[in-house]
């Protein structure tokens, strides 16, 4: 299979924060956001395989660093960072926006791995990535470490 640049599966969403969205503290609920990245995740993982269906394999980092308010813009970016037989990484990164005042910050980064499904419901292979830029590159070059972190984290015992 060729390898599909990196930029090809850049997915951009925008989503305001309304006040169903946002808990006692008029800020976005964290589940609410971890189900604006799944989306965006799949709609990334759909564009780089070329497939309909692709499932959440796991979600490896969630790090929500600041919160969104009431009003707030969220925009969402994802990329495909790294890729195995079926699997790919999904990088997702949330920014906020308020609107009136211009501020600007770096809200939730979030890494997945998501798979490739074929019509029989099972893995299907993915092309590689191509990373391009100096961003992309770093992404790629360490993503053989995140891949690591995830075996281990699996194989480890549970209490």
């Amino acid at each position: 299979m060729e390898a599909i640049p990196m930029k090809e599966s850049r997915t951009i969403q925008t989503k305001l924060v309304l006040p169903p969205d946002t808990n006692h503290m008029d800020s976005i609920f964290g589940g609410k956001v971890l189900a604006y990245i799944d989306e965006i995740a799949a709609i990334t993982a759909m564009k780089h395989a070329r497939q309909q269906v692709v499932v959440t394999a796991s979600i490896d980092s969630v790090d929500f660093l600041s919160s969104a308010r009431v009003g707030d813009v969220l925009e969402l970016e994802a990329n495909v960072t790294s890729t195995g037989r079926t699997s790919m990484e999904v990088y997702v990164r949330v920014k906020s926006k308020n609107l009136q005042t211009g501020e600007e910050k770096l809200t939730t980064e979030s890494f997945l791995t998501m798979v490739a499904m074929g019509e029989d419901g099972k893995p299907t292979p993915v092309p590689p990535v191509l990373p391009e830029s100096e961003g992309e590159k770093m992404f790629f070059a360490t993503a053989p470490a995140r891949k690591e972190y995830r075996k281990n984290r699996v194989k480890a015992p549970k209490v």
